[in-house]
């Protein structure tokens, strides 16, 4: 029997078991069960336990064989009550009406459930119940990082700057929604499951992306997003290895992670890429991130058609593989979002395109580009005034990148954020100063 341990190491196993498993706990039980709601129930009570009995009773040598094994035996004890209720319903209706009730056959829990050729499947199946098309978009986000991420509705709130117990009616609505759409627990097929792992990895990118750079509050990052979305990607290329862009996705997030650590001064005051000191970023996650980029780029020269997030990841490897800013091919960058443009037309795109064309052939290159955009393409994103202000202070034109600076400080809801554009449009007004 293990020895008992102490209450802050055991919360700890627990934790990483829960967060390594609880996927694989949850799909298995929707699987057996087809009831979401009830598989979660059961699966939190098998956390419940373990939260009561590791501190006294020592972590098991295998703490996941003891969540799954508490799982089974709590949906046996489930569906035995509610089978011996079905049948004591039948024998009243029996007596009374003088015929008996349908048989109905309990799940077989414990013979099926952690089956090791259905459990991989089944996180898979979870994943795309999570995104559903039913759902929306936040609501997918929410969803998949409480269901697939185990994160608490806590978490997951403070995560998005929203209050718990909104977070949580967002959780059970989606659950509501999937219950009205009868979604099913199958893997789609064909055209179907392309689109479906189109919308999974969409997630998986949206949530990075509130983690990389937040949209809102103070911080001008939420890592913990930012590494769980990181971890989600890796779990997806992992459960769709033939998957070029699922590959593409999981090197675009290794590579950017990589650099969060250098992102922020040590007054947390944000750092933009071109000023990071490089010694500060994660050589783990960019070894990983340029691995699965290798991988993605052998299904490419099998004729696998490449799609944006691989694009995207190759254009991120350019930074990662330059050991100075200035020795950043900004050429190939610029060749890249040229086919990416292609790719995936969208006003984002063309916008990052402009600071690439800036630097590979100049800022009226760059400039030229955003010429060609319309000024409400990215409604009031602070982005485009933001560029335009780049590379209006790379062109010398001070005044005017102040204002553009200014311009992109008014419509930013990230106060770090927001105070980085004010000193840029600041330095840009003080003559002498040297533009970063």
């Amino acid at each position: 029997m293990p020895a008992p341990t102490s209450t802050d190491a055991s919360h700890e196993a627990i934790l990483a078991a829960w967060r390594a498993e609880s996927a694989r706990l949850v799909g298995a039980l929707t699987r057996m069960t087809r009831d979401l709601e009830l598989a979660e129930d059961l699966a939190q009570d098998a956390l419940v336990a373990a939260l009561e009995q590791w501190p006294t009773t020592g972590i098991p040598d295998n703490p996941v064989a003891w969540l799954m094994a508490i799982v089974k035996r709590r949906g046996i004890d489930h569906f035995r009550r509610a089978d011996t209720l079905r049948r004591k319903t039948a024998e009243l209706a029996h007596a009374r009406l003088g015929h008996g009730g349908e048989e109905e056959t309990m799940p077989d829990l414990d013979g099926r459930v952690g089956q090791v050729d259905d459990i991989e499947d089944d996180v898979l199946r979870l994943i795309f119940l999570c995104c559903h098309p039913a759902l929306s978009a936040e609501s997918r986000a929410a969803l998949t990082l409480r269901l697939i991420g185990g994160l608490t509705t806590a978490e997951i709130a403070r995560g998005f700057l929203a209050t718990e117990s909104s977070m949580g009616q967002r959780i059970s609505r989606a659950k509501k929604t999937l219950s009205t759409a009868h979604a099913e627990f199958e893997l789609p097929t064909g055209l179907e499951r392309a689109k479906r792992i189109d919308d999974v990895m969409a997630v998986i990118y949206l949530i990075f992306n509130e983690g990389y750079t937040a949209t809102a509050g103070q911080d001008w990052m939420r890592p913990d997003l930012a590494n769980e979305a990181m971890r989600l990607a890796r779990m997806l290329a992992a459960l769709v290895p033939d998957e070029l862009e699922a590959l593409g996705l999981q090197a675009l997030l290794e590579i950017q992670g990589s650099r969060m650590a250098a992102r922020i001064d040590e007054q947390g005051e944000p750092v933009l890429l071109e000023a990071q000191d490089r010694t500060r970023w994660d050589q783990l996650l960019n070894r990983r991130g340029l691995a699965a980029l290798h991988r993605a780029e052998l299904l490419a020269s099998q004729g696998m058609p490449v799609g944006k997030y691989f694009l995207q990841a190759s254009i991120a490897a350019q930074h990662a593989r330059a050991g100075r800013a200035e020795d950043t091919n900004w050429r190939r960058i610029a060749a890249f979002y040229d086919v990416l443009a292609a790719a995936a037309p969208g006003p984002v795109v063309e916008v990052n395109r402009a600071v690439a064309h800036g630097r590979a052939f100049g800022p009226d290159a760059g400039l030229a580009v955003l010429a060609g955009l319309d000024a409400g393409a990215l409604g009031d994103s602070p982005l485009m005034p933001s560029v335009r202000g780049d590379l209006l202070e790379r062109a010398g034109r001070q005044t005017q990148a102040a204002e553009a600076f200014t311009q992109a400080a008014a419509r930013t809801s990230n106060e770090s954020e927001r105070a980085l554009l004010h000193r840029r449009a600041g330095q840009n007004l003080t003559p002498g100063s040297t533009p970063r």
